[in-house]
C-alpha cells in the first residue's frame, strides 16, 4: 500500500515537470494549398513524446524537443496519415520544418468547411462533428454539446442515443474511458477542453485493425480533446444540502500531459446520480460472445427507479510509453442502497378465463461493486499489432423483498398472498481477451487472431416465506384457508465461455479480396441447487419433494463456424458476399437424487454472410447487413427437474430442447446536406428465429397440504414449461427515422423523429393440470412513436427546447380475441437563460396524458424542476446554485411490458420533491492556457438533471 501511494503521489506531482531545450514549427497544408486546422501533430523520438494541434493558420509548435533527430505524424480525419523523420541543425535552437502537405483520404463521404475549419466529417461509419460553432454556456459538459448535435439525443436519464441507436461505449482520445461507461464521461468532462466527437459505427477490433467487418455493429462515440489541453489539470468539488435529508458531495480530478492521462472521481449522494454504469464491458476483443465472465446487464441501482444512497469512487489511466506501447485501464467501486415501491396489474392470457393480478412490492437492495479493466496495445513492428486485455469484477448484493397480490378470475377473488424473500448472492468474475495481427504485405494479404476467456461463480443464499389465503368459490362468505411454507436454497453457479477466431484474407484484384475464417466458442455451466422447506413451526417438511430437492446439473454448448466470402471495395459499391456452416453441440447431464437426465443434441446451421454498402453520392449512402446467431437454452430453460421456490408458481425446464438460431437483417439509409442544414437517417431491422424457444404457461387447481393444519386444500398453481417453435417463426421488425433542419446559423433547429415496431410472439397455454401442449396463442404487438422538438438558441445566454412526444401500444391476442391499447402525450419545455452575465435561470417541465393502462396504474405526472444559479470567485470558480427537483411531487414512472402470455402494467416511485443549495468550485490549469469559458463545470458533478 505504502508503494502504492508513493506511485500515486508522483503521478499527481509529476505533471508539471518537463524537459527543455529546442522548440520546432511547422505548418499544414492540403494538397489544394488550402490550410489544415485542428489536425493532431505528433513529435517522437529516443528522448521525446509530445502532441499537439494545428492551430487556425495550420501552425504548429513543439517546445523543449530534447532530441536533434525526431519524427513527425500528423493524423486528421479526412486526410491520409503523414510520417516524416527530420534533424535539427548544429547550433539551432528554433527549427522551423517547411510546410507539410497532407493529401485527401479518398473513402470520405463530405466535409463542410466553415472558415477553414470542417464541423462536420461524414465518412462511411463515422460522423465527426467540431466544436468550434457550437453555442455552448459557462458550465456545459460533454452531455450538453451532445444534446445539440444533429441526430443525437440524451434523455433525462443521461442515454444517448444517435440515429435512433443506443450509444453502448465511450472513448476518450480513442481509448475506453472507465471501462467505456457512457455517462461516466458524457457527465464528467468539460465541453471547453474537446475539439470533436465522433458517432461511430463500431464493429470491433478486428474491423478496426483489419477493416473487415462482419456481424453488427454499435454505437461508440469517441470524444477527441483539443491537443493543446492535453498538459494540465483540472479540479471540480461540489458540496450540497437539501430539504428531505438530501445530499451531495462530489469532486473530479484529471490531469493529463504528454502521452499520460489520470482522472480520479468520487460520488457520494442520496439524489439518485450514479456515478458507474457497471453493467458496461469496454475492452476485450471478442465482445458479446455469452458465458462466464460477464456481469449481467441493469447494474446494482435500478436505473432511476426507487429512491437510492450511492458511494463511488474511481480511477482511470492512461500512458503512452511510446509509439509501440500503450497502457489503460480504471478501476471502479460502488456502494447502493436503493429502496424501490411498485404496482403491476397483470393480465394473464389463458383460453376461456380471464384472470389478473394486482400486485404491489417494496424491494431494497444493498450492494458493493468492483470493476478493475486494464488494455495493453503493443506494436512490435509496423506490420504486427497485439492487443491484452484483462478483467476483474466482484458483486455482492443483499435483497430484501415484501410482495402482496391479489387474483381475480372471471372477475371473482380467487386468493391474497404474501411473500417475503431475502437473498445473499456474491459473484465473482475473470476475464481475459487478446488479439494478434499480422500484415504479411500492403496488398490486403492479412492474418488476424482474436481469443478470449471469461470465468464467473455465483453463490447464493435465499430464504422465502409465502403465506396464501385462499377463498371458496363456491361461498364467497366461508373463511379463507391458507398455504404456508417456508423454504431455504442454496445455490453455487459457476460457467465459463472461451473461443479464438481466425480471419485470413488474400487479394485477388485491386479492389477485391477473399476472406477465409473460422471461429470457436464454447460455453459451460456446472450448477448446483439445493433446498429445504419448514412449516410455520420452523419444522423441515421432508416428505414433499416439490419443497426439498438438491439437483446437479453440468453441460456445455459448443459451436465451430466456418466460412468463406469476397470482398469488394469501390468508389459507390462495397460488399461482401459468401457463405458460412456453423455446427453445434449441446453436451451435458442433470442429475437429482440419483436420476441422471442426459442433454445431448447436435444441430448444423448454413447461413450467408452478406453485407451491402452504396454510396449515391457524397452525402447519401445505404447499407444492407445480414447475420445469425445461434443461441443455446438457459439453465432454467434445459433442467428438467421443478426448481421451483414454492408449491404455487413452478418452473421445469425441457432437456429435450435444442438451441435456436436467429436471423438479423439490419438496413440503414442516411443523406445529409450539412451545409444546409439538413439531415436525415432512418434503419429497418428485421429478425426471425427458427426453433424459437418458446414457454407454455399454465394456470390450473391443484390439492396442497397445508404442513401446519394437515388440511388438503383447491389453490391456484402457476406453472411454466417450455419447448422449440418448430411449426411457425416468431419475428420482429422495428424501424426509426429522423430528420433535422438547421436555419439561420443553427439559431433555429427543428427534430421530427419517430418510428414503428412490430413483434410476433408464439407461446402455449392451458388451465390444466397434465397438458402438456396448450394451446397456441399468437400474441402481436404494435409501438408507434413519433416526436417533434424545436431548439431556439440565438446565443449561449439563451436556450429554448419545446416539444412533443406521443407513443401508442396495441396488443392483441389470438386465443383470447382481445386488443388493448394503452397510449401516452409527453409536452415539454427546457429553457435557461442568463438574467445577468453570471446569474442564470432554468427549468425543465414535462407532463404526461396517459391513458388505457390497468387498474390502479394510470398517473399523468406533471414534473416541474427549475434553478437559479450564480457565480463569483476569481475568474468566477465558484457558483451556488439553488434548486427545486419535482415541485409538485408528482414523479412517478407507468410502463408496459409485453410478452406471449401477458400483458403487465406497470407504476414505481422515483425520487421526489426537494430544495438544494449547492456550491461547486472549479479550477484549470493548461501549458497553452486556459480554454475559454473556464467555469464549465462537470456535468456528472452537476446536480440531478434539469
Amino acid at each position: 500500500m505504502r508503494g502504492f501511494m508513493l506511485f500515486l503521489f508522483s503521478m499527481l506531482t509529476g505533471w508539471t515537470v518537463y524537459g527543455q531545450t529546442k522548440s520546432v514549427q511547422g505548418m499544414l497544408k492540403d494538397d489544394k494549398n488550402r490550410i489544415v486546422a485542428g489536425a493532431t501533430v505528433k513529435l517522437t523520438s529516443k528522448l521525446d513524446s509530445m502532441t499537439t494541434g494545428s492551430n487556425m493558420a495550420g501552425i504548429f509548435i513543439f517546445d523543449k524537443v530534447k532530441a536533434d533527430t525526431f519524427k513527425i505524424t500528423v493524423s486528421n480525419l479526412g486526410f491520409e496519415r503523414f510520417e516524416q523523420e527530420f534533424t535539427i541543425p548544429k547550433g539551432e535552437s528554433k527549427h522551423i520544418i517547411p510546410s507539410l502537405t497532407l493529401q485527401q483520404n479518398s473513402q470520405m463521404l463530405e466535409e463542410v468547411v466553415v472558415d477553414g475549419v470542417p464541423t462536420v466529417v461524414v465518412k462511411s461509419d463515422t460522423l465527426e462533428y467540431s466544436m468550434k460553432d457550437l453555442k455552448l454556456r459557462d458550465g456545459a459538459v460533454a452531455e450538453d454539446a451532445l444534446k445539440k448535435l444533429q441526430g443525437v439525443e440524451v434523455d433525462k436519464d443521461g442515454n444517448v442515443t444517435a440515429q435512433g441507436e443506443s450509444v453502448k461505449r465511450v472513448r476518450i482520445n480513442g481509448k475506453d474511458f472507465f471501462g467505456g461507461d457512457v455517462k461516466t464521461a458524457t457527465q464528467n468532462l468539460p465541453a471547453n477542453i474537446i475539439q470533436k466527437m465522433q458517432v461511430i459505427d463500431d464493429y470491433g477490433d478486428m474491423a478496426n485493425v483489419t477493416g473487415n467487418k462482419n456481424g453488427d455493429s454499435e454505437k461508440v462515440l469517441n470524444i477527441q480533446i483539443d491537443p493543446k489541453y492535453n498538459t494540465g489539470h483540472m479540479t471540480t468539488l461540489r458540496a450540497g444540502v437539501g430539504t428531505e435529508d438530501r445530499y451531495q458531495a462530489t469532486g473530479m480530478w484529471m490531469g493529463m500531459r504528454e502521452g499520460e492521462q489520470i482522472s480520479v472521481l468520487g460520488n457520494l449522494n442520496n439524489t439518485n446520480a450514479p456515478l458507474f454504469d457497471f453493467s458496461t464491458v469496454g475492452g476485450g476483443a471478442r465482445r458479446g460472445q455469452g458465458g462466464g465472465g460477464r456481469r449481467g446487464g441493469g447494474g446494482m441501482f435500478g436505473g432511476s427507479d426507487g429512491l437510492t444512497k450511492i458511494g463511488s469512487i474511481g480511477l482511470n489511466y492512461r500512458k503512452d510509453f511510446s509509439d509501440k506501447l500503450t497502457v489503460y485501464g480504471s478501476y471502479s467501486f460502488s456502494h447502493s442502497n436503493n429502496t424501490t415501491l411498485s404496482q403491476r396489474f397483470q393480465e394473464n392470457t389463458l383460453p376461456n378465463i380471464m384472470q389478473t393480478d394486482s400486485v404491489t412490492s417494496n424491494s431494497n437492495t444493498i450492494g458493493d461493486s468492483h470493476r478493475f479493466e486494464a488494455n495493453v496495445e503493443w506494436k512490435p513492428t509496423t506490420k504486427d499489432y497485439i492487443k491484452i486485455s484483462p478483467q476483474f469484477g466482484y458483486d455482492n448484493s443483499d435483497v430484501t423483498t415484501g410482495t402482496n397480490s391479489l387474483t381475480y378470475r372471471s372477475g371473482a377473488f380467487n386468493n391474497s398472498q404474501i411473500q417475503d424473500v431475502f437473498a445473499n448472492s456474491s459473484a465473482p468474475r475473470f476475464g481475459i481477451s487478446g488479439l494478434y495481427n499480422h500484415k504479411f504485405n500492403d496488398k490486403g494479404r492479412n492474418v488476424f487472431v482474436n481469443m478470449n476467456f471469461n470465468n464467473a461463480k455465483t453463490t447464493k443464499d435465499q430464504n422465502a416465506i409465502l403465506d396464501r389465503l385462499l377463498a371458496d368459490p363456491n361461498n364467497a362468505s366461508a373463511p379463507l384457508d391458507s398455504i404456508y411454507e417456508k423454504t431455504i436454497l442454496e445455490a453455487n453457479n459457476k460457467s465459463w465461455n472461451g473461443g479464438a477466431s481466425v480471419n485470413y484474407t488474400e487479394p485477388v484484384s485491386e479492389k477485391g479480396k477473399i476472406e477465409f475464417t473460422y471461429d470457436f466458442n464454447k460455453n459451460k455451466y456446472d450448477n448446483s441447487n439445493k433446498q429445504q422447506g419448514f412449516d410455520r413451526d420452523g419444522n423441515l417438511i421432508a416428505e414433499d419433494p416439490k419443497l426439498n430437492f438438491d439437483y446437479n446439473y453440468d453441460y456445455s454448448f459448443t459451436t465451430h463456424k466456418v466460412g468463406a466470402n469476397y470482398l469488394y471495395s469501390g468508389d459507390k459499391i462495397t460488399y461482401s458476399i459468401g457463405a458460412a456452416a456453423q455446427p453445434s453441440q449441446l453436451r451435458g447431464d442433470a442429475i437429482s437424487s440419483g436420476l441422471v437426465v442426459p442433454i445431448h443434441r447436435n444441430n448444423m446451421n448454413w447461413m450467408p454472410i452478406a453485407r451491402f454498402e452504396y454510396k449515391f453520392s457524397r452525402q447519401s449512402n445505404i447499407t444492407v447487413n445480414y447475420s445469425g446467431t445461434p443461441n443455446e437454452p438457459s439453465v432454467t430453460q434445459i433442467l428438467p427437474f421443478d426448481m421451483s421456490t414454492n408449491r404455487t408458481s413452478i418452473v421445469i425446464g425441457n432437456a429435450n430442447l435444442n438451441p435456436e438460431f436467429s436471423h438479423q437483417l439490419n438496413v440503414r439509409f442516411r443523406k445529409n446536406d450539412f451545409q444546409k442544414g439538413n439531415n436525415f437517417f432512418a434503419f429497418v431491422n428485421a429478425g426471425l428465429t427458427n426453433n424459437k424457444i418458446v414457454s407454455l404457461s399454465k394456470s390450473y387447481f391443484d390439492d396442497l397440504i397445508d404442513y401446519q393444519t394437515g388440511q388438503t386444500n383447491s389453490t391456484l398453481v402457476s406453472e411454466t414449461r417450455y419447448l422449440n417453435e418448430t411449426s411457425d417463426k416468431p419475428f420482429n421488425v422495428n424501424s426509426f427515422y429522423h430528420y433535422g433542419k438547421s436555419l439561420k446559423e443553427k439559431t433555429y433547429n427543428i427534430m421530427l423523429m419517430g418510428g414503428i415496431s412490430y413483434n410476433k410472439n408464439i407461446g402455449y397455454v392451458s388451465t390444466e393440470k397434465d397438458d402438456d401442449i396448450g394451446q397456441k396463442n399468437v400474441a402481436r404487438n404494435i409501438v408507434l412513436n413519433q416526436g417533434l422538438m424545436f431548439r431556439y438558441n440565438p446565443s449561449e445566454n439563451l436556450e429554448i427546447n419545446p416539444g412533443v412526444r406521443y407513443q401508442f401500444n396495441h396488443t392483441e391476442n389470438s386465443v383470447t380475441n382481445r386488443n388493448t391499447n394503452v397510449s401516452s402525450w409527453t409536452p415539454t419545455l427546457i429553457g435557461s437563460v442568463n438574467i445577468t452575465k453570471n446569474t442564470i435561470f432554468g427549468a425543465d417541465l414535462s407532463k404526461q396524458f396517459n391513458n388505457g393502462y390497468g387498474a390502479g396504474i394510470n398517473a399523468n405526472p406533471f414534473v416541474i424542476n427549475t434553478y437559479l444559479e450564480q457565480k463569483f470567485l476569481s475568474q468566477q470558480r465558484g457558483t451556488v446554485r439553488l434548486q427545486a427537483f419535482d415541485l409538485l411531487n408528482q414523479q412517478t414512472n407507468v410502463s408496459r411490458t409485453f410478452s406471449e402470455s401477458m400483458i403487465t402494467d406497470s407504476r414505481t416511485n422515483r425520487l421526489g420533491r426537494y430544495f438544494m443549495i449547492l456550491f461547486t468550485y472549479k479550477f484549470q490549469k493548461f501549458a497553452m492556457g486556459n480554454p475559454a469559458g473556464e467555469n464549465r463545470l462537470p456535468g456528472g458533478m452537476r446536480p440531478p438533471r434539469m
